[in-house]
């Protein structure tokens, strides 16, 4: 899939309001979906493209052609990290209208629910593997999360 039809989807999503598109081009698949109401949108390529976040002001400017350059990542807080033990979806609550099970700040115990990873249709509870306080939520709601990706800073 070419970078123009890329930047018209880009911008599609933006102008229209819409959380996520999804194109398949033969073996081709991307997906673009808004981080945020006003944030800029992710691409989410296939396995054999490489991943690359859209600018949030225009288009891409030189370097190599298909290449979007990606937003610096944030400095993560020190403490003990939460990694994740498998691959899936992220989930802050047990429902999409219930509170999430912990907020930075919060004190938690060993073996606490902190969240939900959904992996083939299940969804699984992750707890706590240490005492102390939430200081940073490294993961947004909804987002897909790898196999050892950090989820929660505890200090």
């Amino acid at each position: 899939m070419d970078l123009r039809k890329l930047k018209k989807l880009i911008d599609l999503v933006q102008e229209s309001g819409i959380g996520e598109i999804e194109i398949t081009e033969g073996e081709e698949k991307v997906r673009i979906s808004r981080q945020s109401p006003g944030g800029a949108p992710v691409i989410m390529a296939a396995p054999n493209m490489p991943y690359a976040a859209a600018p949030a002001t225009g288009g891409p400017s030189g370097g190599m052609p298909g290449a979007v350059p990606a937003a610096p990542a944030p400095a993560e807080p020190k403490g003990h990290q939460l990694k994740s033990p498998m691959v899936g979806t992220f989930y802050r609550a047990p429902s999409p209208g219930a509170p999430p099970f912990v907020e930075v700040g919060q004190q938690v115990t060993k073996g606490q629910t902190l969240c939900i990873i959904e992996a083939m249709k299940l969804l699984n509870e992750i707890e706590s593997d240490a005492s102390g306080t939430v200081k940073a939520i490294l993961v947004e709601n909804g987002q897909p999360v790898e196999y050892g990706q950090p989820l929660f800073t505890i200090e």
